[in-house]
């Protein structure tokens, strides 16, 4: 057999990579067999439907830090004033309160009550976020535990700009001359949910305490916080400031490694007993220990954030209540939040939520399960229906992720042969031949909403070039002829083939599939490739996982491949650059143990290079052209698999005052850190009942 031959040519126009494959050829003393070219990919569905239109701000017309002459707040919290159990207000205010602007909200101040009704499918298993445990996702994270961050870019879709984000517990910051490093003025005299003081202190300590320590299992390690291999650094400049140098001048993806979802300030004066680096217990902590600290009965949470977790019965439903201490207030005074309560009811499937949703018993959904959106849509045209839909970008894709480490989770010679057969081009191709996406697409849900993706980035990105997609269609003849030029053939006619050399020759080729227990089209796309892959010969054994058990998988490096619905990486890549190229030791899908070299393939470096251009990169015009180029690259070579891709669509309750219209789904973050829920409102006559009214989390000794 001759060796297979594929001659690439790759042609710029401008800023755009229009890739001009030739046919692919495989000749034997039987046959020849052409592998079919790649086919350009095609134009988006026109829907017909829509979202609102976003209007957009200043920062400074949202939000602004100031004393203001006077203060309320919920009227039933004035009997616990009263009576001493809580300060008065404008002594748990700080000196400069966050004002939320009038002019930033769509329908102005508004009126205390209400609880929020959510949804979780996710199993909570503590609190201790900056370690990597699970609140429970679905929001949960975002109304209690990640306002803790310095910044916030939830919102940015609605302001002028780009890269610079909200401020947050740093009301201001200053860039160095040099552009080196940058000052975070952060709010003074503010409280933790139990009265104690938020200082610099807990920012540096979290610093310290996660990003720095890698026998922690944190957000954010130093690998991500390096530029050029180099780390930045963090100092505590007095009681209320903060400092963070660079290694290279003004870093623009900085700002998205300290904002809500990569960068929690952790309470210090709760969590240091627990560190084995800072405890003084006898015996003292192990790290994992330090991990579950803060297990789901450990109630109620100390945060900074606008509700605090204060009851959770396992599986069935979690409570939070108005912070006493909250930092915001609007225009008039009022302090934030609006609404006393949010509960979450739990559940084993997130289409749970949408069920509950169109129901009329939970207040959102974000629609990211297709299978659901017939029913969402023809509810929310009746004339009592009690939410509405607006849709978004094509931003909600599933790919099949490959584990190419050879370093870590290699526990026998079959480990090594699966990853090695990953890392096999022809391997990849061939199965990204043999997948049917518009079909996969089509069995979830007929007409326009889903069509085929090639992965890399969404085709709703800013960013996104239709001409730099390398595109393989569905052709089971080329699948088929790919595999057999590898030599894994099916010599004993069971309709599995056989590893071709190596320590496991002639084994089947048997590869195991992870799907996530919560997303059910993840499931449904499994479901498709053991069936698609199987008539080519490879056999896929599916294995549904919930996402504690995921996580555990992923650090540990024992998967082979896993249905992915894509991050917003893959939308906007300036918000988190390392989830595009392996430039850090947690890479998802090449992961290697701290401290060794990663053995990349050759595309691989071509990618980091140009990620680690892009991410200082502030000219538009540059990163269209290294992102052009970057997809090009990683749907060449069939980095992850895309299947297919969708739009999310926000079904939202009517009652709630204050969504700007527009809000998506997904983009910068998810819609819970976009909506600024501190805001949001509900008319008295509108208002539901709460589960624990007129009552504050209570802290012991």
């Amino acid at each position: 057999m001759k060796k297979l031959q594929m001659r690439w040519l790759s042609i710029a126009v401008t800023v755009a990579l229009t890739l001009i494959v030739g046919t692919l050829t495989i000749v034997n003393a039987q046959t020849t067999v052409e592998v079919a070219d790649p086919v350009p990919y095609p134009e988006p569905n026109e829907l017909g439907v829509g979202g609102g239109e976003v209007v957009r701000q200043d920062i400074s017309e949202i939000v602004e830090y100031k004393a203001l002459d006077s203060y309320s707040q919920a009227p039933w919290l004035d009997a616990l004033v009263e009576s001493g159990e809580l300060p008065p207000v404008e002594e748990r205010l700080p000196a400069e309160p966050a004002v939320m602007l009038t002019s930033g909200m769509p329908d102005g101040i508004g009126e205390y009550g209400d609880v929020w009704r959510g949804f979780s499918a996710c199993p909570t298993t503590g609190y201790n976020r900056m370690a990597g445990t699970s609140m429970g996702w679905f929001g949960i994270e975002s109304y209690s535990l990640a306002y803790n961050s310095l910044v916030k870019t939830g919102p940015l879709f609605r302001v002028n700009q780009d890269i610079e984000p909200m401020p947050n517990l740093a009301k201001s910051w200053e860039w160095s001359e040099d552009g080196m490093s940058i000052t975070f003025n952060l709010i003074e005299g503010a409280k933790w949910s139990d009265g104690h003081p938020f200082t610099a202190e807990d920012v540096v300590w979290t610093w310290e305490a996660y990003v720095e320590n890698d026998n922690v299992n944190a957000l954010r390690h130093l690998d991500s916080w390096s530029w050029n291999d180099e780390p930045a650094d963090m100092e505590m400049v007095d009681e209320y400031t903060v400092r963070i140098n660079f290694p290279v001048e003004m870093p623009l993806d900085m700002w998205y490694l300290i904002d809500e979802g990569d960068f929690l300030v952790m309470p210090k004066h709760q969590l240091e007993q627990f560190h084995p680096a800072y405890s003084t217990m006898d015996p003292a902590p192990t790290y994992e220990d330090f991990e579950n600290a803060l297990p789901p009965e450990a109630l109620p949470l100390v945060t900074m954030g606008p509700w605090v977790t204060t009851e959770y019965r396992t599986d069935e439903l979690m409570i939070l209540r108005r912070n006493p201490y909250y930092w915001k207030v609007d225009e008039s005074g009022q302090q934030l939040p609006y609404m006393d309560e949010v509960q979450y009811r739990k559940g084993p499937s997130g289409i749970g939520r949408d069920l509950c949703t169109i129901a009329g018993d939970c207040d959102h959904m974000n629609l990211e399960n297709p299978s659901t959106y017939v029913e969402a849509m023809t509810q929310a045209q009746e004339d009592d229906a009690s939410f509405t839909i607006n849709w978004g970008p094509e931003a909600l894709g599933w790919t099949v992720e490959f584990n190419f480490s050879l370093q870590l989770g290699i526990e026998n010679e079959r480990d090594t042969a699966v990853r090695e057969l990953f890392r096999d081009l022809r391997f990849r191709q061939a199965m990204s031949y043999a997948t049917d996406r518009e079909g996969i697409g089509q069995s979830i849900m007929r007409g326009p909403f889903i069509r085929a993706w090639a992965g890399g980035l969404f085709p709703g990105s800013p960013e996104f070039d239709r001409d730099s997609v390398v595109y393989y269609p569905y052709d089971v003849a080329s699948a088929n002829a790919l595999l057999d030029d590898m030599g894994l053939m099916d010599s004993d006619g069971d309709g599995v083939r056989e590893f071709a050399d190596g320590p496991i020759a002639g084994e089947p080729v048997v590869l195991e599939l992870r799907v996530s227990q919560d997303a059910a089209e993840g499931q449904s796309i499994g479901e498709a490739l053991v069936n698609q892959w199987g008539e080519v010969g490879i056999q896929i054994n599916m294995r549904v996982t919930d996402s504690a058990t995921m996580s555990d998988i992923f650090v540990a490096g024992t998967w082979d491949m896993y249905v992915q619905r894509m991050t917003q990486g893959f939308l906007l890549p300036f918000t988190n650059p390392s989830v595009l190229a392996p430039i850090t030791d947690s890479f998802e899908f090449h992961r290697i143990p701290t401290g060794e070299e990663r053995q990349t393939m050759d595309f691989e470096q071509e990618m980091i290079d140009i990620v680690q251009e892009y991410r200082s990169t502030f000219d538009t015009e540059k990163r269209s052209e290294l992102m052009s180029r970057y997809n090009q690259l990683y749907t060449e070579n069939v980095y992850s698999l895309g299947t297919i891709v969708s739009r999310h669509g926000l079904g939202l309750a009517k009652r709630s005052m204050n969504v700007p219209d527009g809000t998506p789904v997904f983009m910068y973050t998810w819609v819970e850190d976009a909506i600024l829920l501190d805001t949001v409102w509900t008319p008295q006559d509108d208002q539901m009942t709460q589960n624990r009214p007129e009552t504050v989390p209570v802290y012991g000794e």
